[in-house]
């Protein structure tokens, strides 16, 4: 205790409040609250005996700093936000720092879509929820896309009507009223939403009169066919009313926490019940030290509850929380009514209780045994990799090159990257062949390298990071093209080996026997997986520039069409087949074209039309 410390001690206040303790570099180690900030805070200056987490955080208190509230309720949600904020080292913290979704709206925009977002904002939206099972959203996002037409897509919609562009397949099987199009009105629109908001809210029976109502005037007006659509609404929308409905029956409303700890891991497991049925349940991780299980659920249901999840009526825990009244008093005032704490001893809720325990244990196996295997699937089979190939070093960072070209046109090739046995899409690159390779997939590979590493001697930032290990799809002739660009730019450091397709042999530059591995060898696995990724990467890019090239070469035929003319017609298109079902109108309407040339364009796809 320095001099500090021992000035502040003896002016603290007989007050609640909430302190914070800092070490020698000005950071904050530990946030607790206190009902007397006075008495709490001068314990852990006393020469008594503490537990070794608290003896260690004592070392390392320079200074601390408190904060006085109204009451120990006030401080309770202060000490909790101020937890989740600061993530101090020395509290016990919630690790996940998983949030309950929710269906989002912003009714600002003038059409807006419905997503899932795991945070309320003060943004003007509307949110529907929170969600405690998965099921449970998964069924109304379902229920709204079949039943209500609106839009699910993230397309600007003030391009697309700009554009003129095309309503999608969604709009023709009935699912989107395409606002796209400019056939729908704002308020239209947003009429068409309440609906959709009335329904989240539970309000089911006005949609499903509206419905109703619709369902018989279409099957007077002999449209059988949008009857039958409305009938299929109605039937989704009182199927969703009854699951929701039986979640809610009875007054049971309680959520179930039962803290598990090994000498590795600790998690809290938890169980929802609503309406006498479990609905829910998650497993959430912990950074804690020795503390009793009491102190660690007590500290879990405030970082738990602080976060915005749903108060129930009834909170069961395998351990009695410390101080579980304050608890009791927090949660009552953040619900609006009476909540409960309990840790039963007997009956159904200790069945309960004992159930959740049960599933933390078997959260830590199973979230161990996950560990182990993707340790297997990724450094471990790196590591299997450089034994069997005789690197002294692990490869960080591994590169694959793949070549795809049908008969020798639209060359293209493709490098990915694994870190640490992982993708790393960010680092994905692509390279047109320029010269005329003609199916010459050695010429190809040594145009792609040397691009490849001329951009890094170069000091391009997106090609800067060096290969620790180059892999290269193909056999000898291939690996030696790789040895040669390599030693070409003084990079003859850089391992390189080679992957034959036909009998998934790796090939080594100093042996001329070829290693074949057993099926079930994670070295092979490793290699599999970033040859496979290169493969789908170079055989998607050469398929996109085959469609453009092919919708290019096509529109060629067409009189007065250069290049930003096609380009424009690419971009509000796509495909060549959307092109031949456009009318000259939408033609025209697209970036850059005229009537003329949108005549023209016509024309040559309906030569009928002409005549």
């Amino acid at each position: 205790m320095n001099e500090i410390i021992s000035e502040k001690l003896k002016l603290l206040p007989d007050s609640p409040g909430v302190y914070k303790m800092y070490d020698g570099a000005g950071e904050i180690i530990y946030v607790g609250k206190a009902v007397n900030l006075k008495n709490r805070v001068r314990q852990y200056f006393q020469r008594s005996q503490k537990p070794p987490k608290v003896e260690a955080m004592v070392s390392h208190i320079k200074d601390f700093q408190y904060i006085i509230t109204s009451n120990e309720t006030e401080a309770l949600t202060l000490e909790s936000n101020l937890i989740k904020a600061l993530k101090p080292r020395y509290n016990i913290l919630l690790k996940d720092d998983k949030h309950f979704p929710y269906v989002r709206l912003d009714i600002r925009q003038d059409y807006p879509r419905f997503e899932v977002v795991r945070k309320i904002k003060k943004d003007g939206a509307r949110y529907f929820g929170p969600y405690l099972s998965a099921v449970s959203l998964k069924d109304s996002l379902a229920a709204i896309r079949d039943t209500f037409p609106v839009r699910h897509c993230k397309k600007d919609i003030s391009r697309a009507i700009a554009r003129n562009e095309r309503p999608c397949l969604m709009y023709h099987l009935g699912k989107c009223c395409a606002p796209c199009s400019g056939n729908v009105s704002r308020e239209e629109y947003h009429a068409l939403l309440e609906n959709v908001c009335g329904f989240l809210e539970g309000h089911s029976e006005p949609i499903i009169e509206l419905f109703t109502r619709q369902m018989q005037e279409a099957a007077e007006n002999m449209e059988y066919e949008r009857a039958a659509q409305l009938r299929d609404r109605i039937a989704a929308i009182k199927n969703l009313g009854e699951k929701q409905q039986a979640i809610s029956l009875g007054h049971s409303e309680r959520d179930i926490f039962a803290f598990v700890k090994d000498d590795r891991d600790a998690v809290i497991f938890a169980l929802f019940e609503r309406g006498g049925k479990v609905i829910g349940a998650e497993s959430m991780s912990l950074s804690c030290g020795d503390e009793s299980p009491e102190e660690i659920t007590a500290s879990f249901l405030k970082q738990y509850y602080a976060d915005g999840a749903p108060v129930p009526k009834e909170v069961v825990t395998y351990h009695m929380p410390e101080e579980h009244e304050a608890l009791e008093d927090w949660l009552s005032e953040s619900r609006g009514n009476r909540v409960s704490i309990i840790c039963p001893q007997r009956g159904e809720k200790r069945k309960l209780a004992e159930m959740a325990y049960k599933n933390g244990i078997e959260a830590i196996v199973k979230a161990r045994e996950l560990q182990h295997r993707n340790w297997e699937r990724g450094e471990g089979a790196i590591l299997r990799l450089c034994e069997v190939i005789g690197m002294t070093c692990i490869p960080e960072r591994m590169e694959c090159y793949d070549n795809s070209h049908i008969r020798g046109r639209d060359t293209v090739s493709g490098m990915v990257v694994f870190i640490n046995g992982k993708s790393a899409p960010k680092e994905y690159r692509r390279f047109r062949i320029k010269a005329e390779a003609n199916g010459d997939d050695y010429m190809a590979m040594e145009e792609v390298l040397t691009r490849r590493f001329q951009r890094a001697m170069d000091g391009d930032e997106k090609f800067a990071s060096l290969p620790d290990l180059l892999v290269i799809d193909g056999g000898r002739g291939q690996l030696n093209v790789a040895l040669q660009v390599l030693e070409k730019f003084g990079l003859s450091h850089i391992p390189a080996i080679g992957l034959a397709e036909r009998n998934e042999d790796i090939i080594l530059p100093d042996s001329d026997i070829p290693i074949t591995l057993d099926r079930r060898d994670p070295a092979l696995h490793i290699v599999e997986r970033i040859r496979d990724e290169a493969h789908r990467f170079a055989i998607t890019y050469h398929r996109s520039l085959r469609a453009k090239n092919a919708l290019m070469s096509e529109l060629d035929k067409i009189e007065g069409m250069g290049p930003k003319r096609k380009r424009a017609l690419f971009d509000a298109f796509v495909s060549l087949d959307a092109i031949k079902a456009a009318t000259t109108e939408e033609l025209s309407a697209a970036r850059g074209m005229t009537k003329t040339a949108a005549k023209a364009v016509y024309d040559h796809f309906h030569p009928q039309a002409k005549e």
